[in-house]
């Protein structure tokens, strides 16, 4: 019997030391740029339509906190396979030694271009959450006592952007508020996008970033804000898609450019088009029943005017793909980010997932 005992003794103690491991924080910080699909509370703030700090968003999260879902967003899940114990605070929030596990500088109509979202108001554009980032770069050094101690700990953290959405939605297909579609073909139009996006790529290595994930854009043309405008309020809009995936294979191109150019860095490429694209396809495979229409939202599709203040949701959340008219419900950022941090197939991360990235 003593011998049986401390057979299973040993079992639970190894079983204790693995789990204990599984959860334990990968990298010392996560930093996040991008726009609303991750913005956590930076426009709350600002003078914008562009916010979302209002019941019923956040429903299920405890309560509205500028989060643009239900719920978690995919940075929100990812920082917890990433093994934080906390979610990643926003810019506008930070302080003090709370910097050290990363900062989340993303804001909601904000785009790689300086006009794009302009007519929603005040907004933080790549370039403007790039520069909060140096400062607090310099705050990291005040923090850790000199450049070299902030070198070395940065270069172990992540980087995740996801920015370029806007660029088209409130912007090359806006054709009322912007003449970009006028001046640029989108094969024209992705490059000059891509050549900005390098540029503030560039200042971040420049400021110490070493790990990045490229967050591609997904299908726009999809989103029940969209699908309201097609004649049977299923048929995605083509020219939308199509424009994004120019982009997405620009962007995935420029992966490898930089990763030859710096070689003490890795950059990789999250292929959320096509994770989203599996999700619309085969739902039922990942539970979801509804995937033409927002959870909340007016009009067709529930997706010609976004979820207004107090408007009541659906009731089975974790079925839609949508949260409102352009954001994913908590169920679908929960998929986006697991396929993100281990990627299921072949083209969902390239070349290496955020797991992979993290043990680098």
């Amino acid at each position: 019997m003593e011998g049986y005992s401390r057979k299973w003794y040993v079992v639970f103690v190894l079983f204790s030391l693995a789990s204990s491991v599984a959860k334990a924080q990968q990298v010392p910080c996560y930093f996040v740029f991008g726009d609303s699909l991750v913005d956590n509370g930076n426009n709350n703030g600002l003078v914008s339509f562009a916010r979302a700090n209002y019941f019923p968003y956040g429903i299920d999260f405890g309560g509205p906190t500028g989060r643009f879902s239900n719920g978690k967003t995919t940075v929100d899940e990812i920082a917890e396979l990433l093994g934080f114990n906390d979610y990643i605070p926003a810019y506008n929030t930070v302080s003090g030694r709370q910097i050290l596990a990363g900062v989340n500088y993303a804001s909601a109509a904000a785009g790689i271009r300086e006009e794009t979202g302009r007519q929603l108001g005040q907004r933080i554009s790549f370039s403007g959450q790039v520069r909060n980032y140096q400062t607090t770069v310099q705050q990291v050094v005040s923090v850790l006592g000199g450049e070299a101690q902030a070198a070395d700990y940065l270069k172990k953290c992540i980087y995740s952007v996801g920015i370029g959405s806007n660029d088209y939605l409130n912007n090359y297909f806006m054709p009322t508020f912007y003449s970009s579609s006028r001046q640029f073909t989108p094969e024209q139009f992705a490059n000059d996008l891509i050549s900005r996006y390098s540029t503030q790529l560039n200042l971040l290595y420049n400021y110490g970033a070493r790990k990045f994930a490229l967050i591609g854009v997904g299908a726009i043309g999809c989103s029940p804000n969209a699908l309201s405008r097609s004649r049977d309020s299923k048929t995605c809009d083509d020219r939308i898609n199509s424009a994004n995936q120019i982009f997405n294979n620009k962007l995935r191109s420029m992966v490898d450019q930089l990763n030859n150019n710096h070689p003490d860095a890795r950059f990789t490429y999250i292929n959320a088009y096509g994770i989203f694209q599996d999700m619309i396809t085969n739902p039922s495979r990942f539970g979801f029943t509804t995937t033409n229409a927002g959870c909340c939202g007016i009009g067709r599709n529930a997706g010609q005017i976004t979820c207004l203040p107090g408007q009541r949701p659906c009731g089975n959340r974790n079925a839609y793909v949508f949260w409102d008219a352009f954001h994913p419900t908590e169920a679908a950022n929960v998929v986006i980010a697991r396929r993100s941090y281990t990627a299921q197939s072949p083209s969902d991360a390239y070349p290496i997932d955020i797991s992979s990235l993290a043990r680098l």
